[in-house]
C-alpha cells in the first residue's frame, strides 16, 4: 500500500510547488506586462494619428474581439480588435476612425499569421488600403490569394471595428 502512496504524494507535492511558482512568476510579471501591452497600443496608435493624447472609452459591447476602443481630442477613434485569421486570435490590429466616421487607417499591434502567406495582409499596402474610407461593413473584398483566412479575419476585424463605432458613436465622441 505503501508503495502506491508515496508516487501520488511525491507527484501532487510537485504539482503543488509547481503551481505556486506559477502564480509567483505571474503576480511578479503581471505590471510589467500590462505596461507593455500599454505601451505597444500607444506606439501604434501613434503611427496612425501622431503624437497626441487619447481617452480610453470603457464600454461593454456585444463583440468579444474588441480589446480597447481610445478617442483623441479631435474625435478621432482608434478600435483594437483581435480576431482569428488563420490562426485562433492571430489578428491584432488598431483600426483608426476619423471624425467623419470612415476607416483612415489599419496599425498592427501584432500578427500571428504565417510567414509570408497570412502575413500578407501586413505586408501588402494595396490590401488594407482597400478599406480607407469605409464607413460601414461591405459584402465585397479582394482577398490575398493563398491567404484567404487571413483576409477574411483581417476583414472581419476592419467590419468588427466599424460595427462598433457605428453602434456606439454618440457614446463613444461624446463621453
Amino acid at each position: 500500500m505503501k508503495d502506491k502512496v508515496k508516487p501520488t504524494f511525491v507527484l501532487t507535492l510537485i504539482c503543488v510547488i509547481a503551481s505556486l511558482l506559477l502564480v509567483f512568476a505571474y503576480e511578479l510579471t503581471k505590471d510589467r506586462i500590462a505596461d507593455q501591452k500599454a505601451q505597444k497600443f500607444y506606439t501604434s496608435a501613434e503611427a496612425l494619428f501622431g503624437k497626441t493624447e487619447y481617452r480610453i472609452f470603457n464600454t461593454k459591447c456585444k463583440y468579444d474581439e474588441i480589446e480597447s476602443i481610445a478617442v483623441t481630442p479631435d474625435k478621432k477613434t482608434v478600435v483594437q480588435v483581435c480576431a482569428d485569421g488563420y490562426s485562433k486570435g492571430g489578428i491584432n490590429i488598431l483600426v483608426g476612425i476619423d471624425e467623419n466616421g470612415a476607416v483612415s487607417g489599419i496599425e498592427f499591434v501584432s500578427l500571428g499569421e504565417t510567414p509570408g502567406l497570412g502575413s500578407k495582409v501586413r505586408d501588402e499596402a494595396d490590401f488594407r488600403k482597400q478599406f480607407y474610407g469605409k464607413t460601414e461593413p461591405t459584402e465585397s473584398f479582394d482577398a490575398i490569394s493563398g491567404a484567404t483566412f487571413s483576409s477574411n479575419g483581417m476583414k472581419h476585424a476592419v467590419d468588427t471595428a466599424l460595427k462598433v463605432y457605428n453602434e456606439n458613436k454618440e457614446a463613444i465622441i461624446g463621453g
